[in-house]
């Protein structure tokens, strides 16, 4: 990021930008869809997905179990589609099944808009089988897959997703501030009908500058040079090893807070990106979150909207690796039993461990 001055329309400038948006293919694991960068948060890909594809009045199917699943609501209704909304309680998942019965109800729905990870409680959607069921239709599948790249399998082209969404700041390990997403040829067909207003975020545009190593508008060189480097690291790891240690670390987390007699909020279908936890009976998640910053200098997150006070959550993204969780799962350990909980010190650090090893004998 130091290397910032660069100028945006140099060549120098040129190559890391393509070798940026070949590197995001890659990452992305298609072959058959583009893939484009904006200088902006991932809801900006978001907005461009609803922007560029749709017409306004089109009916698409919104797939929430949470904050993010909302914000698709919120979304769609703001460029005047129709949003059918399929919802489940926070903590839950819409199954496949649902969609595919909603898509046999309408067939006049356009889109399916979802998250793979619904990062605000931590559950992972059946994005594999909703594209099955959309595979028959005339919808469009989107994908946000903001915390989802990077720690989920998500077969772009095997399984026929139109766009997935991602951002710099999760598994990508760069400063929040790139959003890029991928945009199949069923995509392109569509952008072409679309009536919607776009200005920035314009995928047309964006394409055209991205075939000359350009972004349409000044981009946030510092972020690209940035991504540029962790995609390097990406490629050196391998794609398919980032993504194995988040669930592996997803795993070791959930068998270790339960080893301390906790509640995973989403036990039905846990996120491989970060895990959700109940506090104890009695004590606000945000008292624990407080603790971690104050007594051991680490970050999880507080509940968001409504689940505040009732969840904290703990990531499993990009460099974070198994001395930093087990770092996490001892300092855990030390603030439950200063809250005044029955806790064997230790008991999930081992319970950690213990996946660590069989994973470890089994490689």
């Amino acid at each position: 990021m130091l290397a910032a001055e660069i100028h945006h329309r140099t060549e120098d400038f040129r190559r890391v930008y393509k070798t940026v948006l070949e590197d995001l293919r890659c990452l992305f694991g298609t072959s058959s869809s583009d893939v484009l960068l904006f200088s902006a948060s991932g809801t900006g890909a978001m907005e461009a997905a609803v922007s560029n594809l749709f017409c306004r009045h089109d009916r698409v199917l919104c797939v929430t179990a949470g904050k993010f699943g909302e914000r698709w609501v919120e979304l769609a209704g703001s460029f005047g589609l129709c949003p059918i909304v399929l919802e489940a309680p926070y903590g839950d998942t819409v199954p496949a099944a649902r969609v595919a019965e909603a898509l046999g109800r309408d067939a006049g729905i356009r889109g399916v808009l979802v998250q793979a990870t619904e990062s605000s409680t931590g559950v992972a959607h059946d994005i594999e089988g909703m594209a099955a069921a959309v595979r028959a239709t005339e919808a469009l599948l989107i994908v946000d897959a903001i915390t989802g790249l990077g720690t989920s399998v998500l077969d772009i082209d095997g399984w026929g997703i139109d766009v997935l969404i991602g951002g710099s700041q999760k598994a990508l390990m760069a400063p929040p501030g790139l959003a890029f997403l991928s945009v199949s040829t069923r995509a392109w067909a569509r952008a072409r009908a679309s009536d919607l207003p776009h200005y920035y975020f314009d995928l047309r545009k964006e394409k055209k500058s991205a075939g000359q190593g350009e972004a349409a508008y000044t981009p946030a060189t510092a972020l690209v040079l940035a991504l540029a480097e962790s995609l390097r690291y990406i490629r050196e790891i391998g794609r398919e090893n980032l993504i194995s240690n988040a669930q592996l670390l997803a795993r070791a987390t959930r068998a270790a807070v339960q080893a301390l007699g906790l509640e995973l909020f989403a036990a039905a279908s846990p996120s491989a990106a970060l895990t959700a936890v109940r506090p104890p009976a009695g004590v606000d998640s945000g008292v624990i979150v407080k603790q971690f910053r104050e007594r051991f200098g680490a970050v999880v997150a507080n509940g968001q909207g409504s689940m505040k006070g009732q969840l904290f959550r703990i990531a499993h993204l990009g460099y974070f690796d198994f001395p930093d969780l087990f770092a996490t799962i001892a300092s855990l350990e030390i603030i439950l039993r200063d809250l005044g909980r029955p806790v064997e010190l230790g008991a999930g650090v081992r319970a950690a461990q213990q996946v660590y090893l069989e994973a470890q004998a089994a490689s």
